[in-house]
């Protein structure tokens, strides 16, 4: 057997992710893994999708092993290549080769932005083949029942060269998520940041301002995820508005025009 060179229980969530439910994601994600169907799941940054994925591994009590996907991304980085170790030539598998081994769940974030060859790979392990051709070993690995894949985008910037082909995306069931309704994402961000539900409140009212920026050439408004982020400089007793430049109009936008505009909404609020 090659060498995986990490343990099963390194990729074990032994504790309970939070996460609140937008809706019926994670019956359709249940049933998916109940019937070996692989899960797509769109959304804007910030937006909940690995920790969605997190509680699901989580909730079915297997392994998750996450790959953080970019252009240098390679076939041979998901699957594994062989390495010179005392002097011999030593096979290691890849995330996506461990998880079809020891039946994880394997998550691609932001798949689209790999290399093509990339999504090639994860054809035959998409559809009723499930399986994983090794062409370096001479091996064709079969996923056992309790292994997932999973995969997510951005759908809300990508460029049509960097689009999922029909005959990936046709390989899925899709799970669209998007920034919670205010209720709900006031109870995500007081309970990530410690803040009071007045102060959480008003931190979802700057999100959805900004997000209305959209059409004035803001490429994303701010994310749940700045908020917290936000949420936790004030607890540290920052300046509130100091605070939300820091971590929300200052990584949203260089544009001057933009910043002020963000700027404003904050002075309005804070």
């Amino acid at each position: 057997m090659p060498n995986t060179e990490q343990r099963l229980e390194e990729h074990l969530i032994t504790d309970e992710p939070f996460y609140l439910p937008q809706g019926d994601e994670m019956g359709i994600a249940k049933a998916a893994y109940q019937h070996t169907i692989p899960l797509l799941l769109k959304g804007p940054t910030g937006c909940g999708k690995t920790r969605f994925i997190q509680h699901l591994a989580w909730h079915l009590k297997r392994p998750l092993i996450t790959v953080s996907c970019h252009d240098d991304l390679s076939t041979g980085d998901l699957v594994g290549r062989f390495l010179i170790k005392g002097g011999e030539a030593v096979w290691v598998d890849g995330p996506l080769t461990m998880a079809v081994r020891r039946g994880a769940i394997c998550y691609l974030d932001e798949v689209v932005e790999a290399r093509k060859d990339t999504t090639v790979v994860i054809h035959p392990l998409a559809d009723d083949r499930r399986e994983l051709p090794i062409e370096k070993l001479g091996e064709l690995l079969t996923a056992p029942p309790e292994f997932m894949l999973v995969i997510s985008y951005n759908p809300g910037y990508q460029s049509v060269l960097k689009d999922l082909k029909p005959s990936t995306r046709q390989r899925f069931v899709s799970i669209e998520l998007n920034y919670p309704n205010a209720a709900l994402e006031t109870d995500i961000v007081c309970h990530e940041s410690g803040l009071d539900q007045e102060t959480g409140a008003a931190l979802v009212r700057l999100a959805t301002m900004t997000r209305h920026l959209k059409n004035e050439g803001l490429p994303e408004g701010a994310s749940t995820r700045l908020l917290i982020h936000a949420g936790k400089l004030f607890g540290s007793g920052m300046d509130r508005r100091r605070a939300c430049r820091a971590a929300i109009s200052e990584t949203l936008t260089d544009e001057p025009e933009l910043l002020a505009a963000i700027t404003e909404m904050v002075n309005s609020i804070f």
